[in-house]
């Protein structure tokens, strides 16, 4: 693998835009992503610019997005690790019963796929979510739509397994009716 690991940085928007429009034109998007191309194409810039402000290379950051960077400096590959609070709501609208990462935004180009990007990706999220101090972080959970069973089993390849909770996503504009499944990785 010739490229490079790393966190997004905050002067990086348009790039960080361009790699999220391009993963929402994925045939694959209606059943990774909460939300579609349009919807992400309405954005204005200071949407962008505050997404990569906001990622782990700021102080005291609860989010961290990393990217590979192929050696012409563009971008295969991205994932983000949110940290969710004991007790706080996560973006679907769940409580969370303990402090735990959530990886979400998880999109390799097609032409990557296959070639270690994905877990070199996971491994940089990982890594950096069991190096916070505080919270103190012993799992990290993602969903998966029941409708992606390639995503299922490269997750499970990660070491990823299923927890046997789900939720149940609503008819509508942005997303495959049906069910997120979660798969959870404990801290080694």
């Amino acid at each position: 693998m010739n490229h490079v690991i790393r966190a997004v940085r905050p002067d990086e928007w348009a790039k960080a835009k361009e790699i999220r429009l391009s993963a929402l034109q994925d045939p694959a998007a209606p059943v990774a992503f909460l939300e579609t191309y349009e919807q992400a194409l309405e954005q204005p810039d200071s949407f962008w610019q505050e997404r990569t402000a906001n990622s782990l290379s700021r102080h005291g950051a609860r989010t961290g997005q990393f990217i590979a960077e192929a050696p012409d400096g563009t971008w295969s590959g991205t994932v983000t690790m949110l940290i969710e609070e004991a007790g706080g709501t996560d973006f679907l609208g769940a409580t969370s019963a303990r402090a735990q990462g959530h990886l979400v935004g998880v999109f390799v180009r097609p032409e990557q796929r296959g070639t270690g990007l994905l877990g070199a990706l996971v491994d940089a999220a990982l890594d950096w979510a069991w190096s916070l101090e505080e919270p103190r972080l012993a799992r990290v959970r993602l969903h998966v739509h029941e409708g992606n069973p390639r995503a299922q089993a490269a997750y499970r390849k990660l070491g990823f397994v299923p927890t046997g909770k789900s939720l149940p996503l609503e008819d509508n504009s942005s997303v495959a009716p049906g069910r997120e499944l979660e798969l959870a990785i404990d801290r080694a």
